[in-house]
């Protein structure tokens, strides 16, 4: 079964090694139809306490590593995070992640072929 992703935005990262991620979501409100917020906070682990307050950051899930926190960082401001090895997150599944999500990169236009003149002036 696939590891759920999420993005969220860091709120609190005075602890260890543990970033607060609050993750907000919109959903449609069951009898008036309109859009509202719904938000909540996972404890995710950060090895290399390289997060910080206001950080955008992707977390993954994992197995366990304390009572609250079973989610691991993989990416901070749309970079993936260097060093340090994902906590429960096989290497596999971390380069489907990197490979499903590459770095934008500035793509070369591709020649086109030129136009054959057309002969409707017969």
């Amino acid at each position: 079964m696939p590891r759920r992703v999420l993005t969220g935005r860091v709120t609190s990262d005075k602890m260890d090694k543990t970033v607060t991620v609050l993750v907000d979501r919109r959903v449609i409100h069951p009898l008036y139809k309109k859009f509202i917020r719904r938000s909540k906070k996972y404890a995710a682990h950060d090895e290399q306490n390289t997060c910080k307050s206001g950080d955008t950051v992707r977390i993954i899930e994992c197995p366990p590593i304390s009572k609250r926190k079973t989610w691991t960082v993989i990416s901070r401001n749309g970079h993936p995070l260097e060093g340090g090895e994902l906590v429960g997150v096989e290497p596999e599944v971390a380069a489907a992640q990197d490979a499903a999500h590459p770095a934008p990169t500035l793509h070369e236009a591709a020649p086109q072929p030129a136009p054959e003149p057309s002969g409707a002036g017969a």
